[in-house]
């Protein structure tokens, strides 16, 4: 029973967790494998923020339990924000679950799997299920291992030696947990807790040992990694802590770029606006939650900022970088949305000129204040705006990546793309692109001509003068 399968749902903090689960087992003696079919032991690791993803997840292991009526021994578990959101309820409608693990419990899947083998060796069941919810102090703290591509088994999907898999030059880096922000459609404070951040010479050491394994960019994670160390550390001469840590990753050798996620708009003060301008490794992309380009919908949504106010964000963030690149996450349709409110979100939208978006459907979350409200938006409303934006967002993304053709751009060789044929890579702006190379530039930075756009990707040719591609 030490084949493990972890199944990750939603952000990328839940794609970092996962990967910390995975270290810690494999140091228990655990193999982490690639296909489900092949594992003994299966975690979903699951996500809250919309009522779809909870329930893809119950449909999933509802799935999962038939294999467990012919294979009794087969261990499956529900981790993170839905386990924390439902708790010991889920068993309910999935009552041969064998493991419910909470966002401050990651840490302890480890010893829960070692007491669920332990009594299967004896042939002594458990009499109940392990569910374990509960806060714990510094928890936020154990989310600090990594499984690298490199570390994986050299092995096929049959278990047969001899796959090259080529070496992960880009890591998640987890700074910060829990969210006080109280925005008032959102479930992540009841399923990630208050506001922890992790000791910064912590997340300097991690990023160095990342470096020295050949990881060349560094995404650092939070709920809002701009609220990073506010109560811990002091603001030194109008510099906050987020942007300490900022300095401190920027000056370890190694890292050549550096990326963040999800902030806050209220976190863009001066010192990080200016830190786009004398950071040279942090990239040139924002991910700026708006939400909502109305006022009156930004008060009811509880988010403390204006419309105004935020675009002098994005305006001064481009007066620094003139090149920058945007993404953002936008609500539709939350109660009360008037025609008006939504005009003013377009309007804005427009304005801010996206490379990117989230764009989603509100939908009532229980538990959040906004569940309450009355002036629900009816789904075809919904439905409409939301097809709206999306084809704002592409005539926007087309017009950018249209003025790139002919362009050279730094772009960061991550490995094979899907076909196997050709390479994949990312540039500063976060726009993937697409060309042939050599293996041997995995990890490297090279130019890249552009010669050719769609609304996603870019395609070109490497500008190496003299060396073979």
């Amino acid at each position: 029973m030490n084949r493990v399968h972890i199944k990750t749902y939603g952000c990328q903090m839940n794609e970092r967790d996962s990967e910390a689960v995975a270290a810690m087992l494999r140091a228990r003696g655990y193999r982490i494998v690639a296909s489900e079919d092949d594992c003994d032991v299966l975690l979903l690791n699951t996500c809250s923020v919309r009522d779809a993803a909870e329930q893809k997840a119950i449909g999933k292991a509802s799935y999962l339990l038939h294999r467990k009526k012919r294979q009794p021994e087969f261990v499956i578990g529900i981790l993170g924000c839905m386990a924390q959101n439902r708790g010991a309820e889920l068993l309910d409608k999935l009552p041969d679950l064998d493991l419910i693990v909470g966002t401050q419990k990651f840490h302890q899947v480890p010893e829960y799997l070692e007491n669920i083998r332990a009594a299967r060796a004896a042939g002594v069941p458990l009499a109940t299920s392990i569910v374990d919810i509960a806060e714990e102090a510094g928890s936020q703290n154990t989310i600090r291992d990594h499984v690298l591509a490199q570390d994986v088994e050299n092995l096929t999907a049959d278990g047969v030696e001899g796959v090259d898999i080529p070496p992960q030059v880009s890591a998640f880096v987890s700074i910060q947990q829990g969210c006080n922000m109280d925005c008032s459609f959102c479930i992540v404070p009841k399923t990630r807790g208050d506001e922890r951040s992790r000791p910064m010479d912590d997340i300097v050491a991690e990023c160095r040992s990342l470096a020295a394994r050949g990881v060349r960019e560094v995404t650092l994670l939070g709920q809002i990694v701009t609220s990073y160390g506010r109560r811990d550390y002091t603001h030194t001469g109008g510099i906050s802590p987020f942007v300490q840590l900022l300095e401190r990753v920027h000056a370890i050798d190694g890292i050549e770029r550096i990326r963040f996620t999800s902030p806050h708009p209220r976190g863009f003060k001066q010192d990080l606006v200016e830190a786009y301008g004398r950071l040279p490794k942090l990239c040139g992309y924002v991910h700026l939650p708006m939400q909502s380009g109305s006022n009156r919908m930004l008060r009811a949504m509880n988010r403390p900022y204006t419309r105004e106010r935020y675009f002098e964000i994005v305006e001064s963030l481009r007066a620094v970088r003139p090149d920058m690149y945007f993404s953002t996450d936008v609500i539709v349709g939350f109660p009360g949305e008037t025609e008006e409110d939504f005009a003013e979100t377009r309007d804005l939208f427009e304005r801010a000129d996206y490379d990117m978006a989230y764009i989603f459907k509100y939908s009532i979350r229980t538990g959040t204040p906004a569940a309450i409200l009355g002036d629900q938006i009816p789904d075809e409303v919904k439905e409409a705006r939301n097809a709206t934006l999306l084809g704002v967002l592409q005539q926007n993304s087309l017009r950018r990546t249209a003025t790139l053709i002919g362009t050279v751009e730094e772009v960061l060789v991550e490995g094979p793309d899907k076909t196997g044929r050709r390479f994949t890579g990312r540039t500063r702006g976060n726009r993937v692109c697409v060309f042939d190379a050599s293996p041997r530039l995995i990890g490297q930075l090279v130019p890249l001509k552009i010669d050719r756009a769609t609304v996603s990707t870019l395609y070109g040719e490497l500008a190496l003068s003299g060396v073979e591609v």
